[in-house]
């Protein structure tokens, strides 16, 4: 699915001469890349940027809105006209992306042009799969897109690398996978499922707290606790999908060992949000746990739950060194700055790798803005593929 897509490691070819067709391809690509990225750009801005001659860039961007994936957009600057002044852009209603985000007990989708931009937004029933496409296919025409090109879904769950197939885990409800295989069989559309921490990891890394970094992991702390590793730039997944499956994670404190089929006796015992709540009430607050990890219960907590925290990330420091943890998810972001200081004191007692922890930038957003980003970019493969 685009960009979190691993690669497949390939050994290099002898080169050879590119024919002209595979260079016009080339040469388009990097052009749509760069409008992508930069924005509408006129064709001199285009020539200084790919390094082409101005009538190739002349005649690639003839081919490009010839195919209808650019467009004048504009003018650049109030006193110049002409052919040189236009500004182009990717064609934005060319074709219209849903990202959904899929918990145990609710779902949200949000419908986007091409360039990922959100137009239209609402909560989907839960355990009632058919009211829901239904429903999405309704927010798509209040849109405006007549059709869907790529929906991403991201869910809970473990999701198979070779097949993208959700497989169920404990406390994953059984409708999400219906609603995945009805959402496969009533759009018209390229349906991609996604776990929810890896979404989360890929808007984090594009647009949020790791945008500087290659290699960090995130630690998501929400309901349960999941995280996303990338390394060297890339997602990985584990052989199984299983990387990242942190919630099932020994550790001491919990009393006991977790199982295949519970992660009661594992790190989620100490960071889910249960276990927070608790965690709470025995510092004497009882109100909304976001609101004591935000620090209404009092310092002692935040320590208390800094401690549990570094425990799981002392492992993931130990076995995968990735420099960062990015304390990610709807308590991540209540503990803020704040909360990952007291994470990064706790463990720097813990372990001789050093890692920074940083807060989330998103929040819960984090999930819908990766399966935004994904269907932009699984969409934009596709159709800027010649």
């Amino acid at each position: 699915m685009g960009a979190v897509t691993p690669a497949k490691v390939l050994t290099p070819a002898a080169p050879s001469p590119a024919s002209p067709s595979t260079a016009r391809a080339i040469n388009d690509r990097l052009a749509l890349r760069f409008l992508q990225e930069e924005g509408p750009l006129t064709a001199t801005q285009l020539k200084a940027m790919t390094g082409l001659s101005r009538p190739s860039v002349a005649d690639l961007v003839e081919r490009l809105t010839h195919a209808g994936l650019i467009e004048v957009v504009g003018e650049s600057g109030e006193q110049r006209r002409g052919p040189n002044a236009r500004l182009y852009g990717i064609v934005a209603g060319r074709a219209y992306l849903a990202a959904l985000d899929v918990r145990t007990d609710s779902a949200t989708a949000v419908v986007a042009d091409l360039l990922g931009r959100p137009l239209a937004r609402a909560a989907l029933p839960v355990d009632a799969v058919d009211e829901a496409v239904t429903r999405l296919e309704g927010l798509a025409r209040e849109a405006g897109a007549d059709r869907l090109h790529t929906v991403v879904v991201g869910a809970p769950g473990l999701v198979t690398p070779a097949d993208g197939e959700l497989r169920s885990t404990v406390g994953l409800p059984s409708w999400h996978r219906d609603l995945v295989a009805a959402l496969q069989r009533r759009l018209p559309a390229t349906v991609v499922v996604e776990n929810e921490t890896n979404l989360a990891a890929l808007a984090e890394q594009r647009v949020g707290a790791a945008q500087d970094l290659d290699s960090f992991v995130l630690l998501w702390l929400g309901a349960g606790v999941g995280a996303a590793v990338v390394l060297d730039g890339r997602l990985r997944r584990g052989a199984s999908g299983g990387a990242g499956e942190i919630g099932f994670l020994p550790v001491p404190g919990t009393g006991r060992l977790p199982s295949a089929t519970d992660c009661g006796g594992g790190f989620h015992a100490l960071a889910g949000r249960d276990a927070v709540a608790s965690l709470a009430a025995g510092h004497g607050y009882t109100g909304p746990v976001e609101e004591a990890v935000a620090g209404a219960a009092g310092e002692a907590f935040t320590e208390a739950l800094a401690e549990r925290l570094a425990l799981g990330a002392a492992a993931v420091a130990a076995v995968l060194d990735p420099g960062c943890l990015v304390l990610a998810g709807g308590l991540g972001h209540a503990g803020g700055a704040g909360l990952a200081d007291a994470v990064a004191r706790r463990l720097a007692g813990l372990t001789p790798v050093p890692m920074e922890v940083r807060a989330t930038a998103l929040g819960d957003p984090a999930v819908l803005a990766g399966a935004r980003l994904a269907a932009r970019e699984a969409a934009q493969a596709d159709l800027f593929t010649p």
